[in-house]
């Protein structure tokens, strides 16, 4: 068996990448090993989305200009279930850029930093006391960060989270029409009430193509009674008419529930997809990626006795407060008439524009002030939908 290493990370997206980043930042001398089933570059389906949290994490990792050539989106549309609009430039702008490139941007960072990368599909893992064997490759410690469907997940006994807080949506790409405000900018999100919760989007990457997709709950998508295929391809068709989709994927989304799920068993850290962190408002994971996957980093070089409860901790902390707000309004928003609440308030008010987005793309929390205009107008029945450009 060859020597141990500090730190193996099995999964090279955003969160496998940003531990093996911020391990060897916290500790510069420590022996990293990368492993992902696939080579580089890779397609991922994914929005591509990349808020400005994201970026904050980036730079924390010690890549801060990793994206920095892709065009900003500053405005963000959004219509509810029940038609209420709004069309507001965004308080930080986004990104959108292909997992493609930004996957192997963040895995080629790490090598650079001195992390070894090799393709390999993990087959087996054992605990023993104080260190961790994946298929005969000894480590101190583990971060599994290799997605929704995890085999490390599996292989500790950790269940996935129940069908009814997952979510499945496909992804795509098209050519923008020409005339269309969306290339200048402008990400577009359009909330569909048959089926909700459910949603298209349109995330133009900045090039003349954008990001689009549909997504809703699995067990709605079940319910429908015909091929998943047939129902995502046609909703996706029917609320973006105007575009026409290539390169077609569909993925599972394990919703977030309100804490930090079980993130890990002995000296083996989830982080990411595997760890059920994706924002059950929005679907949106990267942020909680690369954040989740930078605090499993440090955790595993910077608290080697107990790896795992310092990376617990590190969870609460930086996300605690924010998963039991998204808990608590994604269990509101499963009344299309909340969601047209919260969009016909956020077009009048500019505080709540910007509380929805922090809240969907970042780690916000709803202050009552802020939230209180939505309760009275979903109270009144969502009567007052209104739009503002």
């Amino acid at each position: 068996m060859e020597e141990t290493w500090d730190l193996v990370v099995v999964g090279g997206g955003p969160a496998g990448s940003a531990a093996a980043l911020a391990a060897r930042l916290r500790r510069p001398d420590a022996r990293v090993l990368l492993l992902d089933r696939s080579d580089f570059p890779r397609d991922k389906a994914c929005g591509d989305g990349i808020a400005a949290h994201g970026r904050d994490e980036l730079a924390k990792l010690g890549v801060p200009d990793l994206i920095a050539d892709y065009k900003p989106t500053t405005r963000l549309s959004v219509v509810s279930p029940g038609g209420a609009t709004v069309s507001a430039t965004v308080a930080r702008p986004n990104h959108v850029v292909p997992r493609k490139v930004f996957d192997t941007r963040l895995v080629d960072a790490a090598r650079a930093q001195g992390v070894e990368v090799r393709r390999h599909k993990v087959r087996a893992l054992t605990q023993h006391g104080g260190t961790v064997d994946v298929d005969g490759i000894r480590a101190r410690a583990v971060v599994a960060a290799d997605g929704a469907g995890s085999t490390v997940r599996r292989l500790l006994g950790v269940p996935m989270g129940a069908e009814r807080h997952t979510a499945i949506a496909v992804r795509g790409y098209a050519d923008l029409p020409p005339g269309s405000e969306r290339a200048d900018g402008v990400q577009f999100i359009a909330m569909q009430k048959h089926g909700w919760p459910a949603y298209a989007w349109s995330f133009p990457i900045g090039d003349g193509t954008t990001n689009i997709g549909f997504g809703l709950m699995l067990p709605r998508l079940r319910a429908a009674g015909r091929p998943g295929k047939e129902v995502l391809h046609g909703r996706l068709a029917a609320l973006l008419p105007d575009v026409s989709g290539r390169d077609l994927l569909a993925h599972h989304l394990p919703l977030s529930t309100g804490r930090p799920a079980t993130p890990g068993r002995g000296r083996v850290l989830l982080a990411g997809d595997a760890a059920s962190l994706i924002n059950p408002l929005t679907g949106e994971g990267i942020y909680y990626a690369l954040l989740s996957g930078r605090l499993a980093g440090i955790a595993a070089v910077g608290a080697p006795s107990n790896p795992l409860g310092a990376y617990r901790s590190g969870l609460r902390q930086a996300l605690g407060s924010h998963l039991r707000t998204t808990d608590l309004l994604a269990r509101a928003s499963q009344s299309p008439r909340f969601m047209d609440a919260a969009i016909a308030t956020a077009a009048r008010s500019t505080a709540v524009f910007d509380l929805i987005v922090e809240v969907g793309l970042g780690s916000g929390t709803v202050p009552l002030p802020l939230i209180w205009p939505v309760i009275k107008t979903w109270a009144r029945g969502g009567n007052r939908l209104s739009s503002v450009a």
